[in-house]
């Protein structure tokens, strides 16, 4: 009988949500399966997976096929490198503590990265959160203003046409006074 590790969809529509399951090739996506391995979740952000690491890599093994899906997430969470590396045990290349001394230093180097992407997700929505705060205040002080301008006395204007019109008065007396001089 041919196995697949593969996705069985569940979840509502436009929130989908997967259980990773070791099913007989002909059965169908959703229908009857072997063996639940565990979960993913592709809405959060970065997605979760949940898997039976040791019952994964035994059905690996022993021959099931992982979907190309399946495929991805099995090496995102290590299965198909852990694969890899007791291949070149069994070839008598690395020794069992090389085997394992490379696989933690792998996952350490994922969790890494996988924390660092956390962190930049975090610090990416504070800032957004703070832009749209200052941008916010902004805008309320031009309203602020704008209403305090309309609601202004226009005294002020009267004061500067009064200002300038003396002005533009002696201006004009003292180019009489030159004419009649002439």
């Amino acid at each position: 009988m041919a196995t697949k590790i593969r996705l069985q969809r569940h979840g509502k529509k436009g929130k989908p949500f997967y259980y990773i399951v070791v099913a007989d090739a002909r059965a169908p996506r959703d229908g009857r399966f072997i063996e639940r391995l565990g979960s993913y979740n592709p809405n959060t952000n970065p997605a979760t997976i949940d898997i039976n690491f040791d019952k994964t890599l035994d059905w690996v093994n022993n021959g099931a096929q992982p979907t190309d899906t399946c495929r991805a997430i099995l090496s995102y969470k290590g299965v198909m490198y852990k694969k890899h590396l007791q291949g070149g045990l069994k070839k008598g290349a690395l020794t069992e503590e090389q085997v394992e001394s490379k696989f933690q230093a792998w996952l350490d180097h994922k969790d890494g990265k996988i924390t660092g992407k956390k962190e930049s997700l975090t610090t990416a929505k504070q800032d957004a959160r703070k832009a749209a705060l200052a941008a916010e205040a902004k805008k309320k002080e031009e309203k602020a203003a704008a209403i305090a301008a309309k609601n202004a006395p226009p005294v002020e204007e009267v004061a500067e046409e009064e200002v300038e019109a003396p002005a533009a008065e002696t201006e004009a007396d003292a180019s009489a006074e030159a004419e009649s001089a002439e």
